[in-house]
């Protein structure tokens, strides 16, 4: 062998990162297990979505798949960056203008790990430029697939009997609400309930 690639060595350690690490946890949650439950929060936003289409009430089919591919890696930069809370990182135009910067070269260092026949196709997932109409709904449902992840988790610490999330469950429900998809109600409406149950409620 030629050459080491560290590419998937790198995105090993995503497990090592706790996400709300400002906030006590009943569990912690890293960025690694993060990053699976957005990819099957958006895939299944995406089959909404298509059956939205097939019922007419949408024009845009979208690909599952690619829709879990971008939400599987959409936090794959914080390898580097590390996991900065939403309201710096949101807070104005100027940060979030210069971390975008910091991600983009930040996957450009995770994809500089991999032979050149990988390169490109890592940094579409890693750093995707979302261009046209299809683009920017695959970036919507990534969006909605991350916050209701997040929403989750608060359900999650809820449950645990953790009142430290009541207010971060609160304003993303909120922000949630906020989101024009029809998809994203669906889901909220349809799955989000059954995630308060108990496993012997659940196998009934």
């Amino acid at each position: 062998m030629d050459k080491n690639y560290g590419f998937y060595a790198l995105l090993d350690r995503m497990q090592y990162i706790n996400r709300w690490a400002l906030m006590r946890n009943s569990r912690y949650e890293n960025i690694k297990e993060h990053s699976f439950d957005v990819a099957v929060v958006a895939g299944s936003l995406a089959l909404i979505h298509n059956h939205l289409v097939e019922e007419g009430k949408s024009e845009i089919t979208v690909d599952p798949y690619k829709a879990e591919a971008f939400g599987l890696y959409h936090d794959c930069t914080e390898i580097i960056t590390g996991d900065m809370p939403t309201p710096i990182k949101y807070r104005n135009n100027t940060i979030k203008s210069a971390y975008r910067e910091v991600e983009h070269e930040a996957a450009e260092s995770l994809v500089s790990q991999l032979p050149d026949y990988m390169k490109d196709y890592y940094m579409s997932l890693l750093s995707p430029s979302y261009e046209g109409e299809e683009g920017m709904l695959y970036k919507r449902l990534v969006k909605s697939a991350d916050k209701i992840s997040a929403y989750i988790k608060c359900v999650r610490e809820k449950l645990a009997g953790n009142t430290e999330f009541d207010s971060a469950m609160a304003t993303l429900k909120e922000t949630i609400d906020n989101i024009e998809l029809p998809e994203v109600k669906i889901f909220m409406d349809e799955f989000i309930p059954s995630f308060g149950l108990t496993l012997d409620e659940l196998n009934k």
